[in-house]
């Protein structure tokens, strides 16, 4: 059993590597600081990615229909969560192998598959830097920041595993 957790260990690094070397190539500043909407927007625009807000009864997806790529977002959401769900879907975009196919990803339906957990971590990751795991304490990130107990909790186990 133990073999078998350090494999999958292993291979969850590897992983992460292979998408921060594909991240490092949108000179984003992603886990460097704290990404914004405008940032999210931005990206959007450079990678010809499509962004629609609308009320919605899921928080977001991305999809991509005759070759082009678009997201969408419940504008009904609360500043935090709608970026999470902004960075969360962009990185479907980015990191599960766009193509001209329809295709379509819904946060928060179904299962939590490994592409949903990659997405995850992208989004805290753009929004909870490794500066501020490293130097800041929990209690702060709420308190100061806003972020939910939950979200940083999920960001402190990235790094901790990760080391990002």
């Amino acid at each position: 059993m133990m073999l078998h957790v350090r494999n999958s260990k292993f291979l969850g690094s590897l992983i992460m590597l292979f998408f921060i070397e594909k991240i490092s190539h949108l000179r984003s500043q992603w886990n460097e600081r704290s990404l914004t909407e405008e940032d999210f927007h931005h990206l959007c625009r450079r990678q010809k990615i499509i962004v629609q807000e609308m009320p919605l009864r899921v928080s977001g997806f991305y999809y991509c229909v005759l070759g082009k790529h678009y997201i969408a977002i419940d504008s009904k959401l609360k500043r935090h969560k709608k970026l999470f769900v902004m960075f969360h879907e962009f990185a479907h975009y980015l990191m599960h192998a766009p193509n001209t196919n329809e295709t379509a990803n819904f946060h928060g339906i179904g299962k939590k598959t490994r592409m949903e957990a990659e997405a995850d971590a992208f989004a805290l990751c753009a929004l909870i830097p490794k500066t501020w795991i490293q130097n800041r304490t929990t209690q702060e990130l709420i308190e100061d920041e806003g972020f939910l107990p939950k979200i940083v909790g999920e960001r402190r186990e990235i790094y901790e595993m990760y080391k990002v």
